[in-house]
């Protein structure tokens, strides 16, 4: 999607970052062993581009549905935090907000899939990865170029550190 003037100046203020883990982190597949764990893949790069947003001190969480180990233990190593396991996304999402003192029309969220419409429809900068379900294209103001798990994430820190305020002193 091109960034135009409207898209940059919301890019400019936000003061929160939240992610679906699923389908934005990995590529929205699961390994299973014969014994029943399981797996995923992400995209290595994502990490610096989260480094970069916290530099800006721009707060970062997942929230995500899932309620596997995988989430909390990849975000542990990103070192973000995580809220997994969540059936109520945006009632997370408020709580955290609030907890930050920040306004939902500062926020964005980046998700790929109908789990995540109602965050998706409240934030001010909603964001969905390449391959987002079709279900939720509606809801963006801006699409990666890149699908989840193969660099969406990166694609959203580098485009917030292109525009924010913060970021560019």
């Amino acid at each position: 999607m091109k960034i135009t003037d409207e898209l940059a100046k919301k890019i400019s203020v936000i003061k929160f970052l939240a992610f679906d883990f699923d389908g934005v982190f990995t590529d929205n597949l699961v390994y299973t062993s014969e014994t029943g764990e399981e797996s995923v893949a992400c995209w290595r790069s994502d990490g610096l581009g989260l480094s970069k947003l916290k530099n800006i001190g721009i707060p970062v969480w997942v929230i995500s549905t899932e309620k596997n180990s995988v989430v909390s233990k990849r975000c542990q190593k990103l070192g973000i935090e995580c809220i997994q396991n969540c059936d109520d996304k945006l009632s997370a999402l408020i709580k955290l907000l609030d907890q930050y003192q920040c306004e939902i029309e500062d926020a964005i969220f980046v998700g790929n899939d109908i789990n995540d419409s109602e965050c998706l429809k409240k934030v001010g900068l909603p964001i969905i990865v390449g391959d987002s379900h079709p279900d939720i294209q509606h809801l963006a103001h801006y699409k990666t170029k890149k699908d989840g798990g193969k660099g969406a994430v990166r694609e959203v820190c580098d485009l917030i550190i292109k525009y924010h305020k913060s970021a560019n002193k």
